[in-house]
């Protein structure tokens, strides 16, 4: 059927033929084109009647069964579920986090960081340690890697773990060089809590009671009370120092235990226990056997109620001893003011033994006067002092410096000292600890330059002054007995003595150990350790004689700790306290014989011990007498160097006792850098 085009189809029609003709007869559109294309986009009007003749249909909703079978939307529950699971973790491990930093002061946090670190440190080894490594390298790097991540492992956990690496670095002298350099670093000072965790201990120990009603002190310069430094002058591994002055006048170090660390310390020795048993069974090395005693003094070092004890202890002893009293000085414990984590003791102005240049300067103090505070002396402080501490705590709250600095003994030019000899302050501290070693057995073990002071006193002669009495070893009297006879026994070449002391110890290799008890090199044995680790090194490379030479070295310490059940734990803390006493001479340049001085000390223990049977006392005095003789041939040996080193022709005789040490220690694979001593 046709139909009549509609009046649309007609209007587009025209509309294209004229558009059609316009563009043949000119490019340029005129106005009049403009016009009748803008009308050609405009669509014409529907009429009612156009409306009602097209064929309508209203828009209806699809039917079901043309939208086909429904589907399931997709849920993902995979990434829900893992999702799920990873917002429980990070809840979870936000929690253990939070409750670890506030309950145990990151306790269990440090101990993984040390799991870790440690298994790394030990499965390189396992991999690595041979003469060819398989990651590549030499022995050297796998050494310094090692110290690097065990050194950053000590820093970053820092409290006990400070201490630990401190005790290391004292006996990095047998470790490989690489270790030596860097536990060097480890005598920096630690950073200081603030006032609010000191304020905080505070009040826990004394049942809440605030530092003002405590010390009687005020922080704004009352009149009648006492003042106090809210500013560390020392801070420690465990501990920091505040100055203060009380009420009555007394000046007082007020030792304040970090809070964190009683919330650490047994985190910390356990984990310490758990990874040198690992080291132990892992490397075949007999040392956790040695680790309960270790931990059990750490602990004891936390504990401001027995290092007190112990300062009480060394100064009656030293009191009592006609040879040390008014050479040595114990600063005085005030038990009122001490718990297990805070410790008051007598304030002491001093030069610390480090400062050597301060120790042995010029001293421009006046014609027979002495150092501030010699023999217990009560310090000076005038009332211009108190004045000057009132406006110091209005303009520097929180940094103020209160203390009086009492340092007129250096001069206009601060260039003074305190003018003693370098050779009576080393006379005095191998005597002190001569002493404890051999004749009262409490020894204190951490004698390091920092916890020594010395003053002047009015005669010109030097005071030593002790500080720090944490870490102290209690000796058996058989015990000491038997270690004084074996000092004597290698100064005079007894190896029978040597042997049968060794042997009921535990020790299979007696001439080693009695070179590592001398600090240098024992010429009085057959050898037979040495003869055993040192041969068959002939045509090998470097690098293996070097690997041959550790592993033989395990070995030798093997032989050292050969009975474990037998050894005398003390002798670590012993050889620790000799080590550091053997450093402190050579770093005052050797002006003692200090072996012929701890064997005369040993000597006379040996007849002066008051539990003596009278027959066995005369014996070792005639024994002694013929000792003395003995001990001049040291003499000789001593004043022989000491004229080399005045005339420049080498070191004095720590110096020498030093390169030999070193020298035979190389034979057993061992470098030894006293270098880790200095400062």
């Amino acid at each position: 059927m046709l139909r009549a085009p509609t009046a649309r189809q007609c209007a587009a029609r025209h509309a294209s033929s004229r558009l059609h003709n316009a563009s043949r007869t000119s490019s340029i559109p005129t106005f009049a084109h403009r016009i009748t294309l803008a009308r050609t986009r405009i669509p014409p009007r529907r009429s009612v009647q156009t409306q009602q003749n097209s064929q309508f249909e209203p828009l209806r909703p699809p039917s079901p069964s043309s939208l086909g079978r429904p589907q399931a939307a997709r849920q993902f529950k995979r990434s829900q579920r893992w999702g799920r699971r990873l917002l429980i973790l990070a809840a979870v491990g936000g929690s253990l986090y939070l409750v670890d930093r506030v309950a145990f002061a990151s306790g269990v946090g440090r101990s993984l960081r040390t799991f870790g670190t440690g298994l790394f440190v030990a499965v390189d080894y396992k991999m690595n340690f041979r003469p060819e490594p398989i990651l590549g390298g030499s022995i050297g790097d796998l050494h310094r890697r090692s110290a690097e991540r065990l050194f950053e492992l000590l820093r970053a956990n820092g409290g006990l773990y400070l201490k630990i690496g401190q005790a290391i670095a004292m006996q990095s002298a047998v470790l490989p060089p690489e270790f030596q350099r860097m536990f060097a670093r480890m005598f920096d000072d630690a950073p200081q809590d603030s006032w609010q965790d000191v304020e905080k201990v505070i009040r826990q120990d004394f049942g809440g009671k605030s530092v003002e009603e405590v010390f009687g002190v005020s922080f704004t310069g009352e009149e009648g009370k006492g003042i106090m430094e809210r500013r560390a002058r020392a801070s420690a591994s465990v501990a920091q120092v505040h100055w203060a002055r009380l009420p009555d006048g007394r000046e007082v170090a007020v030792k304040i235990q970090k809070p964190e660390i009683a919330k650490q310390v047994g985190w910390d020795l356990w984990a310490f226990k758990v990874v040198m048993r690992i080291y132990t069974s892992w490397f075949d090395l007999p040392m956790y056997s040695i680790v309960p005693f270790i931990t059990e003094r750490l602990m004891l070092e936390t504990d401001f109620e027995s290092e007190a004890r112990n300062s009480e202890v060394m100064r009656k002893l030293v009191d009592s001893e006609p040879a040390l009293k008014g050479r040595v000085y114990i600063p005085q414990v005030y038990p009122e003011f001490t718990t297990k984590r805070i410790l008051v003791t007598e304030w002491i102005e001093g030069v610390r033994l480090w400062d050597k240049a301060a120790t042995t300067g010029r001293w421009l103090g006046g014609y027979g006067n002495g150092s501030a505070g010699v023999h217990g002396q009560k310090l000076n402080f005038e009332p211009s002092d108190m004045e000057a501490a009132r406006r110091e705590l209005q303009q520097n709250s929180l940094k103020e410096k209160l203390k009086p600095e009492r340092e007129q003994w250096k001069g206009r030019n601060g260039k003074g000292g305190l003018g003693v000899s370098s050779k009576d302050v080393m006379t005095t501290m191998v005597d002190l600890f001569s002493a404890q070693i051999f004749k009262w057995g409490v020894v204190h073990c951490d004698p390091h330059p920092g916890n020594i002071f010395i003053r002047r006193l009015p005669s010109g002669k030097p005071e030593l002054v002790l500080i720090d009495h944490g870490l102290y070893v209690y000796m058996a009297p058989k015990f000491r007995q038997q270690y004084a006879l074996f000092w004597k026994s290698l100064m005079t070449f007894d190896n029978k003595t040597i042997a049968d002391i060794s042997k009921q110890w535990g020790i299979n290799a007696p001439d080693l150990f009695a070179s590592a008890t001398l600090m240098r090199p024992y010429e009085g044995g057959d050898g037979s350790t040495k003869g055993s680790l040192t041969k068959e090194f002939t045509g090998k490379t470097p690098a293996e004689r070097n690997f041959e030479m550790q592993q033989r070295m395990k070995q030798g310490l093997r032989e050292v700790l050969g009975d474990e059940d037998k050894w005398p734990k003390e002798l670590i803390f012993i050889g620790r306290n000799m080590r550091i006493v053997q450093g402190n001479n050579q770093f005052m340049g050797s002006p003692v014989n200090r072996v012929k001085m701890m064997g005369n000390w040993a000597s006379a223990s040996l007849f002066q011990a008051p539990d003596l049977p009278l027959r066995d006392r005369f014996f070792y005095a005639w024994r002694h007498l013929l000792f003395k003789t003995v001990l001049f041939a040291t003499d000789i040996a001593f004043y022989t160097f000491k004229i080399r080193q005045w005339l420049g022709l080498g070191g004095g005789m720590e110096d020498e006792v030093e390169k030999h040490m070193a020298a035979m220690a190389k034979d057993f694979g061992v470098e030894l850098q006293h270098e880790v001593f200095e400062g």
